[in-house]
């Protein structure tokens, strides 16, 4: 899927008007005393909105990928100005305190790095030196976080940490790191590489925006040789013709998009559908599993972009950045 920018357009909007959205705001806080209280203005000017801060993360990412790959779009020029009120250096040095007590997001401030280095626009190359500093922060705390994990997080939501491998492995190709990105790679392989027999029954839990195991499938085609990979897989995921795949493969559907959990299950479509994408993209087309992820990977990214498109803050808020990365194809790049 290659996407167009009227293909992007609804969503650059969703996005941008999130990210200028101050209130509602949920804001996580570690306070060692009550001069670490404040307003999210205040205390994370950059990204203080868009209900939540790692949120406002990826939603600027969002309009920076978008305008990277589509700058004469319509709405590219909003896009552009949106970025530089809120990247000046100013506000991303005030970032700092705040990112250093962050639990989770920080490899999604890795892909906003990314992005900005890519792109070849001098306010983008200005608003890279100014985010350097926060962007080696996140790097230093995700590399000896994933070095100290005895085991995985297979949660379905934030704090998994297959998902955040990939994005940060991805952010170590891209910036030339081979350090970190060695690093990355061998906790993917001791965390990951002897599992077998993913328990798809079990999914997804009633709150995922994100699936365990193909999460865990996708992040190890990073790792692995096509080759390893594809023998690899062989023993994780079920057999093609297993009724638990096909369970597991169909699309689901929020009960309820107001509730901010159960929202996160048009988020699971569109990452699922990302994360078959990436699978797909390593193994070979006669592989058994290929034609079931292919059929699977296009019903998700049509149930997980209509349901993107609703208005409730519950999702709006959050979810055009899933819809642009699927779009854009983010993560097999």
């Amino acid at each position: 899927m290659s996407a167009t920018a009227a293909q992007l357009s609804e969503f650059v909007v969703m996005a941008r008007r999130a990210i200028q959205r101050e209130y509602p705001v949920a804001l996580v806080l570690t306070l060692d005393g009550a001069e670490d209280l404040g307003l999210p203005r205040d205390l994370t000017p950059a990204f203080h909105a868009s209900y939540d801060w790692h949120s406002a993360v990826h939603g600027h990412w969002s309009l920076a990928r978008a305008a990277r790959l589509h700058p004469g779009a319509p709405w590219a020029e909003a896009a552009r100005q949106t970025l530089a009120r809120s990247l000046t250096a100013e506000n991303l040095e005030r970032e700092h305190a705040f990112v250093a007590k962050r639990p989770y997001g920080l490899a999604w401030l890795l892909q906003l790095a990314a992005e900005l280095r890519m792109w070849d626009h001098a306010p983008a190359r200005q608003w890279s030196v100014s985010l350097a500093p926060l962007e080696e922060l996140a790097a230093g705390r995700l590399l000896e976080w994933a070095e100290r994990l005895p085991w995985p997080v297979r949660s379905g939501e934030h704090g998994q940490s297959a998902f955040a491998l990939g994005l940060a492995l991805d952010w170590a190709r891209d910036a030339d790191r081979p350090g970190p990105r060695e690093r990355l790679a061998r906790a993917c392989e001791r965390l990951y590489r002897g599992d077998t027999t993913a328990p798809v029954a079990y999914e997804p839990s009633a709150h995922d925006f994100l699936s365990p195991a193909l999460a865990e499938a996708d992040v190890m085609r990073r790792v692995l040789a096509r080759d390893a990979f594809a023998n690899w897989i062989y023993g994780f995921l079920p057999d093609a013709r297993d009724d638990a795949l096909a369970r597991w493969l169909t699309p689901v559907a929020p009960p309820d998009r107001s509730d901010g959990k159960f929202a996160h299950l048009d988020g699971l479509n569109l990452s699922r559908a990302w994360m078959m994408d990436g699978v797909l993209s390593a193994l070979p087309e006669t592989h058994e599993l290929y034609s079931r992820l292919e059929r699977a990977a296009a019903m998700h990214a049509a149930a997980g972009l209509e349901g993107a498109r609703g208005e409730d803050w519950m999702g709006s808020h959050w979810l055009a950045s899933f819809a642009v990365y699927l779009l854009t194809r983010r993560g097999v790049e």
